[in-house]
């Protein structure tokens, strides 16, 4: 193996259940009972429009990785194509976004553990947990795989439960709290759009967080032993896994409990199961929940340490971010963003309560600000190389101008809503603090 090179030790199943885990997050488990308030039945039809969208965002990415497998992230052809200046400023950008998306999920992960241990201080969950995945990164690649495929096996294992349990109820014509489950419950409370187009489009944002992360499946191009055959295998079948569980389970849910019913303040999953008499149901989704919490934490740290490793072979970042130990693990960068992480221990001691939300939204900005520079990045690709890859992007290039014009209308409907307009001016205040750095960084140089 050369120096200071990373490995390609995750199998087909891992970056399967990697593109899996990156589609399932707390997005779908806590915040699909607010975004059904928000929007109505009509939310099934807002998952299947932003999963399209996503899904030509990550066939471009996918193009781009498969175009030069030497590449160790897709954050490399940002250079190769848009220039340092870019790589700098993505790369760093990318790095705040699993920085803070690992923070709000720290903070949710104590508030979890409560259930169980209700006198344990949130600060010393984040502590731990923290540190028991970092002693897994830190081992072997391998092991970050092994770990994350049983934390997406779990979550998936809950969404099919809660799928059959449904369809069963739908054929047995069952009444459950007073209800019968029936697909007429989607028209018989206020139609299908009952908040009209504003609640629809409100919905939007919520709808995408439950995204941030898919993409994340590109990071492992450098640590895929077969990315040829595997990458188009996990991005082909993104529109399956949206469709199955991100519309089959919303679907489901709102024909066992009219959409007006469900609860928003705890997650939907919990009051269906707990409706059927599961009396261990609470716990059981508070244990999925927390699953699906610490694998965007497993997440964050594999990203993280990733893209700080590719800045500092482009000399964007200390050298000794760059390193790997005889395991291929960047050590440096693994720790570094670690103890990063561990800003949130305070922040949960200064900040009120709404810390969680706070830092993802400002997770989801930053998120759809690395997207559109990607796509462009593709088109910038196949404008340089018109043959492109056996895995090329769809409709190109109308499917770039549209998708970028998808997610620049999403930040747009973010700047109508006041409570993310904190979000929008960290966002907007840190790339232009990125372009700021570069400049001075060069000057250094």
């Amino acid at each position: 193996m050369e120096e200071n090179k990373l490995a390609r030790k995750l199998s087909s199943r891992h970056v399967q259940m990697i593109a899996l885990g990156g589609a399932i997050g707390t997005g779908l488990f806590l915040g699909s009972g607010n975004a059904i308030h928000q929007a109505g039945p009509i939310l099934l039809v807002l998952y299947l429009v932003a999963g399209i969208f996503c899904f030509f965002m990550m066939r471009a990415i996918g193009e781009l990785v498969l175009s030069d497998t030497s590449k160790s992230s897709f954050i490399e052809f940002v250079r190769a194509y848009l220039g340092d200046r870019f790589e700098f400023v993505i790369g760093w950008t990318y790095w705040l976004c699993w920085e803070s998306i690992a923070m709000a999920d720290l903070t949710a992960s104590g508030i979890y553990i409560k259930f169980w241990f209700p006198h344990i201080p949130q600060w010393l969950t984040a502590l731990i947990i923290v540190f028991i995945l970092l002693a897994f990164n830190l081992l072997s690649v391998e092991l970050f795989g092994e770990l994350e495929s049983w934390f997406s096996s779990i979550k998936v294992f809950a969404i099919i439960a809660l799928i059959v349990t449904g369809i069963i109820l739908l054929v047995c014509h069952t009444k459950v709290a007073g209800h019968a489950v029936s697909v007429s419950n989607l028209v018989d409370y206020g139609g299908f759009m009952p908040k009209g187009i504003k609640g629809a489009l409100s919905a939007f944002p919520m709808v995408i967080f439950a995204f941030t992360g898919i993409e994340m499946v590109g990071l492992t191009s450098g640590e895929t032993a077969n990315p040829k055959r595997d990458l188009p295998k996990a991005i082909n079948t993104l529109l399956f896994r949206i469709a199955l569980f991100y519309v089959g389970a919303m679907f489901v849910l709102m024909c066992i409990y009219p959409w007006n019913k469900v609860t928003t303040s705890a997650s939907p999953f919990v009051q269906v199961f707990s409706a059927l008499g599961v009396k261990v149901a609470a716990g059981v989704i508070n244990f999925v929940v927390l699953t699906a919490a610490l694998s965007a934490c497993n997440s964050a740290l594999f990203s993280t340490s990733r893209t700080l490793f590719v800045l500092s072979h482009s000399k964007f970042a200390p050298r000794k971010m760059g390193e790997v130990n005889n395991r291929s693990v960047p050590v440096t960068s693994l720790v570094f963003s670690s103890l990063t992480l561990l800003i949130i221990v305070v922040l949960n001691f200064i900040l009120p309560a709404k810390i969680f939300e706070i830092i993802s939204d400002i997770s989801t900005v930053c998120f759809i600000f690395v997207w559109l520079t990607l796509i462009w990045c593709h088109y910038k690709y196949r404008r340089q190389n018109p043959e492109g890859t056996s895995f090329k992007m769809p409709l190109y290039p109308i499917s770039n101008f549209v998708t970028m014009a998808f997610f620049i209308g999403i930040l747009g409907l973010l700047l109508l809503q006041k409570e993310m307009a904190f979000a929008l001016l960290f966002a907007c205040g840190w790339v232009v603090l990125m372009f700021i750095a570069y400049g001075i960084y060069r000057r250094k140089a």
